[in-house]
């Protein structure tokens, strides 16, 4: 790769080229509101009575457990549920809103409302979508709620390989242990996709699990009243046999909980397993590892009443074939976007530059940095090629536009020139190759 630096940059920028941070202690993140010392101590420390926790729903309708939940769903401003109350509506009326909440919880008559679900395209997959559910602001308070109580106590129980919806982790986590194993030489890899994962989860086996570590017969009963709400879809309204609403504040948590077993079966057999949500692989040493491992991911899967995409869980000898995992394709030491990611950043710089798009350049530069800026911090270990091709397409794209004023207007707009890279630096323009420049320079120290 070529550079003004008189040192040659690498073609991309490793993901072990960031350390991890250090995984936060429970007492950093576990809600004040709910959490004290003392109970922190006790469930650290693995010296709660039976391994289960009770008397946590007076913790649950606690009214600052409550108000702060509520802050932080207000603070999302996200769609209304069925009963059309917005996030600023119930701000408006927050301490008469969260006082209802608690006398309700407190005297067991909350009811959930059904949830509201909505579908929205897959990344990349335009003619494909995925559901998701709104529940009201009041069933989302009270969820947040619940998981400032009950977070903590399953969290603690989660495997270290476990990396999504968790505090202090996220996908580059995830993804620098993929990449540190191939490097090791586990470069057989068992690519897994459970079939429609959410929505499948066997409701009385999940509450089975929750029953492990929490007693408390209320808290129970409330967790299970979300399970069970109903789903308003269009005019149809039905009960999901099983389950998790994808949206709802309860389901990370729960979802986590649910394949956290076969987290430890794997590495109680020795196996290198990564897992983010629903999204995971298994890497080996050896073909036949790799098919023990599936062996062992099968029957797991179908004891757990869960089931496996069959075309799409494969072995994958990633020396001569890619594998995707959290938006990279890993083949050999190339790692680029997969084919949807890049589709669907494709998809949304083609949406925002159409030929008679109006506004200026600057105004246009300054809309399009908000999707480059997000898109590389997430891909910004890929091959450096990516970013100067699609550096490359969107000033070609905009090159385009600009003509096209042209031809309508040449007086207002003349052609002295042919728009060279420098004119849409000029304007602001975010450059993905420049960033990946600058990245690539930050880590070698020199900045």
């Amino acid at each position: 790769m070529k550079s003004n630096s008189k040192d040659a940059l690498p073609d991309r920028v490793p993901f072990a080229a960031i350390p991890p941070g250090e995984t936060p202690d429970i007492r950093r993140w576990a809600q004040p509101a709910v959490w004290t010392e003392r109970m922190l101590t006790t469930l650290l420390e693995n010296k709660v009575k039976g391994g289960r926790w009770h008397a946590l729903i007076d913790k649950a309708y606690a009214e600052l457990n409550l108000f702060v939940s509520a802050r932080k769903v207000t603070a999302k401003e996200k769609a209304a549920g069925v009963d059309g109350q917005s996030c600023a509506a119930f701000e408006e009326h927050l301490l008469v809103e969260t006082r209802r909440l608690a006398e309700k919880l407190q005297a067991g008559a909350y009811r959930p409302s059904a949830v509201r679900r909505t579908r929205i395209p897959k990344p990349g997959r335009p003619n494909e979508t995925r559901p998701l559910g709104i529940p009201t602001v009041r069933d989302r308070v009270v969820q947040r709620a619940i998981v400032h109580v009950v977070e903590p106590i399953l969290d603690h129980q989660f495997h270290e390989r476990s990396f999504g919806f968790r505090h202090g982790r996220c996908a580059h986590d995830a993804l620098r242990v993929v990449e540190q194993k191939l490097q090791e030489g586990f470069v057989y890899v068992v690519d897994a996709d459970l079939k429609g994962y959410f929505d499948t989860i066997p409701k009385d086996r999940l509450l089975a699990l929750v029953k492990e570590h929490i007693s408390d017969t209320r808290m129970l009963q409330l967790i299970k009243l979300f399970l069970d709400q109903n789903i308003l879809e269009e005019l149809r309204e039905w009960t999901p046999i099983a389950g998790v609403p994808q949206g709802a504040v309860l389901s990370p948590v729960l979802s986590n909980l649910y394949l956290n077993p076969l987290d430890h079966h794997m590495a109680a057999r020795g196996f290198e397993m990564v897992r983010y949500a629903d999204d995971f692989v298994v890497l080996c040493r050896s073909r036949a590892d790799a098919e023990a491992a599936l062996r062992l991911i099968t029957a797991w899967v179908e004891q757990a009443g869960l089931t496996l995409h069959p075309t799409k869980t494969k072995i994958v000898d990633s020396r001569v074939q890619s594998f995707a995992f959290l938006g990279y394709s890993f083949r050999g030491d190339q790692i680029y976007p997969r084919r949807e990611s890049l589709a669907k950043i494709r998809a949304r710089l083609k949406e925002l530059t159409p030929r008679p798009r109006s506004g200026s350049i600057k105004s246009i530069a300054t809309e399009l940095n908000r999707v480059l800026i997000g898109w590389f911090r997430y891909f910004r270990h890929c091959r450096w090629t990516i970013f100067k091709a699609l550096d490359a397409k969107l000033r070609s794209r905009l090159r385009r536009l600009l003509l096209n004023r042209h031809r309508r207007n040449p007086k207002r707009l003349p052609r002295t020139h042919r728009w060279p890279n420098a004119y849409f630096a000029n304007a602001g323009l975010y450059s993905l190759r420049e960033a990946h420049f600058r990245f690539a320079q930050s880590v070698r120290g020199n900045h």
